[in-house]
């Protein structure tokens, strides 16, 4: 079982908000979860700091407004687990070249038009959508269902894959469009040493 420390060991590979929030559940590809990084609130807002999604004054204001209200937070951090399956539901399916459900992508639009009742526009070099003013529980999603209606609308969903190791889902922003895993240094290691240990296997035999 993951805690807030734990949290802060997580790759975050995705190349995007949303698709790291995805992939804060591991294991096989293919096949169900093994391990989550996120078993509470809590770690939900360690995630949101950690991912640059929350400052430290609103990771502090959420940690106290969590242990104000504890229906609440189980309540926000049941609602993080349902939008989470959702967006598995949306990506997974287009990390396999098909597209994903009517029901999924109904989901993620109320998801998001909720998220955008909560933002404000403010200006940078262009104007963008924040949540500096959202008191509310769950603030730490609000980014992620954005981050994923933007890759959904403006990204090149061509390029989102699934990595050949492990569960996780990432944008593929190679030039020749090779990537194969989520991290060089995790999958693609270990199979590079499976291959090793097989073609040692193979000479052995000969």
């Amino acid at each position: 079982m993951e805690t807030v420390e734990g949290v802060k060991r997580m790759h975050l590979v995705g190349g995007s908000l949303a698709l790291d929030f995805i992939n804060t559940r591991t294991g096989p590809p293919g096949g169900p979860s093994d391990d989550d990084v996120l078993t509470g609130y809590p770690e939900l807002v360690a995630w949101g700091a950690y991912a640059g999604a929350l400052t430290d004054t609103e990771t502090a204001a959420l940690h106290r407004l969590s242990r104000n209200d504890p229906d609440g937070a189980r309540a926000a951090f049941a609602r993080t687990l349902r939008t989470r399956d959702n967006l598995d539901e949306v990506f997974r399916p287009l990390a396999a070249g098909k597209s994903p459900s009517a029901r999924a992508l109904a989901q993620l639009r109320d998801d998001e038009a909720d998220a955008l009742g909560h933002a404000q526009l403010e200006r940078g070099s262009t104007f963008v959508w924040a949540w500096r003013e959202d008191r509310t529980l769950a603030r730490p999603l609000r980014p992620v269902v954005h981050a994923a209606v933007q890759l959904l609308t403006a990204g090149a969903l061509d390029r989102i894959k699934g990595c050949g190791g492990c569960r996780f889902i990432f944008i593929d922003e190679s030039k020749n469009r090779s990537r194969r895993w989520c991290s060089m240094d995790d999958c693609g290691t270990a199979e590079k040493m499976r291959r090793y240990v097989a073609a040692r296997r193979t000479r052995a035999t000969r």
